[in-house]
């Protein structure tokens, strides 16, 4: 398995990984204008790429999923629910959902809260054995930090829902699985991020002051510490869903 971490000059983390030995691969959360990155490393890896996904409808900058996914003759995928926000072709993804990256398994994890259709990705590397190795949760779980609830509007419903998603899909993992965020300290996805660009579960659920919060507490944590909207943030968001501005 090979797997590389893209850092964008906005504090964006995206993905790239796949199995050599079979032939496949996956990129994820891809910044708009990184796209001749993953096309240069596929070909000097000698791997198509065969998904893009976005780990939810981006509000902080624009994507390169859906270019790079027709450049690469990939697939472009989303969260099942994201055809309520628009009409553009992506291919649903359900949770639970297992994606065959060759030796490579993406097991699909549905987790609500920043936005309605956010994501995570746990992957297993089949070559080292069958236990799931990492996840990759988006704009859910940071290090340090969780994702702001407030993107459609409505923060407390939202908060809730997140934490909810935190408790059930993430933290009941087991400890030693790492995690890979889609941002790093700077950006404007969420409040107190890290600088450090990878964490495991383990450590968030003892390092992270927001993970052993009760329920009640979490929601007026989280609201209370939303930081500003990032610029254009709307307009970013209707481009990425492929709307005119």
């Amino acid at each position: 398995m090979f797997f590389r971490q893209i850092p964008a000059k906005d504090a964006s983390l995206s993905y790239y990984f796949g199995c050599t030995g079979k032939g496949r691969s996956v990129a994820v959360d891809v910044v708009l204008g990184d796209e001749a990155w993953y096309l240069d490393e596929a070909r000097r890896l000698g791997v198509p790429i065969n998904f893009v996904i976005d780990t939810h409808v981006h509000a902080d900058h624009y994507s390169g999923g859906r270019s790079l996914a027709e450049k690469a003759g990939a697939t472009y995928c989303l969260h099942e629910s994201a055809a309520e926000l628009t009409s553009m072709p992506f291919a649903a993804l359900r949770d639970g959902q297992v994606l065959d990256i060759g030796n490579t398994q993406v097991r699909v994890l549905h987790t609500p809260g920043h936005t309605p259709e956010s994501i995570s990705l746990l992957v297993t590397d089949l070559r080292r054995g069958d236990a799931p190795w990492f996840v990759l949760t988006g704009d859910s779980l940071f290090v340090g930090a969780v994702g702001r609830p407030d993107l459609a509007g409505r923060e407390r419903q939202y908060a809730a829902t997140l934490y909810d998603s935190l408790q059930s899909k993430l933290l009941s993992l087991p400890d030693e699985i790492e995690v890979f965020p889609a941002h790093q300290a700077g950006s404007a996805c969420g409040a107190g991020l890290s600088g450090k660009p990878s964490s495991t579960i383990g450590f968030e659920k003892r390092w992270n002051p927001l993970l052993s919060l009760d329920r009640a507490t979490f929601i007026d944590r989280v609201v209370a510490d939303i930081p500003p909207q990032p610029p254009q943030m709307e307009i970013m968001r209707r481009a990425n869903l492929g709307l005119a501005a």
